[in-house]
């Protein structure tokens, strides 16, 4: 398949790119590329490929998930440099 500059144009349109004329000239030559090399799967007899659901054969191996205990709500609240009962005090960062 031939890409035109028109093409090109048209795609930076739809990407909301603005491409140079150099630019223009190396994203031509790049999907010209990206193009052929489709081009050379295509013409291979894949029939009796099976498709590639994952890219290794090995598993995901996880730890086994434990429950931790935690510090309470007073021990938390100690933890900050200024607190009233329920939350941590701290200098106002936003302005109305």
């Amino acid at each position: 398949m031939k890409i035109t500059d028109d093409d090109i144009q048209n795609l930076a349109h739809l990407s909301r790119l603005e491409l140079s004329a150099s630019e223009s000239i190396s994203m031509k030559q790049d999907l010209g590329k990206i193009l052929d090399f489709v081009a050379n799967i295509e013409k291979l007899d894949l029939k009796n490929i099976k498709p590639l659901i994952y890219m290794t054969n090995a598993e995901n191996v996880l730890r086994e998930d434990h429950a931790n205990s935690s510090i309470d709500h007073e021990q938390a609240m100690k933890n900050g440099p200024d607190a009233d009962s329920d939350y941590f005090k701290v200098p106002k960062v936003v302005d109305k």
